[in-house]
């Protein structure tokens, strides 16, 4: 009997293991289509004459809060001015 349970919780184990391996598998996926979308999206901004770099400048800028940026503008100057560029 404890080894029918050893194999039945084993075999449960082995099932939760597969269904979380095939939706990490289906997430990289998505997440590989998404990212060729974002590609497309740049070049298409990029085609239409607009600074692909500057863009993604700014959607890094909007992924922080108020506070964050303000410190990294904040020392991005200070470090600036210490090499003579502001």
């Amino acid at each position: 009997m404890f080894d029918e349970i050893t194999e039945t919780s084993q075999t449960v184990a082995a099932g939760q293991l597969r269904s979380l391996i095939e939706r990490i598998e289906r997430l990289e996926e998505e997440k590989k289509t998404i990212g060729d979308d974002i590609k497309d999206v740049y070049a298409e901004a990029k085609g239409t004459g607009f600074d692909t770099k500057a863009i993604r400048a700014i959607v890094a800028l909007r992924k922080q809060d108020q506070a964050e940026r303000q410190e990294a503008e904040s020392i991005l100057d200070l470090y600036k001015a210490a090499m003579g560029m502001a």
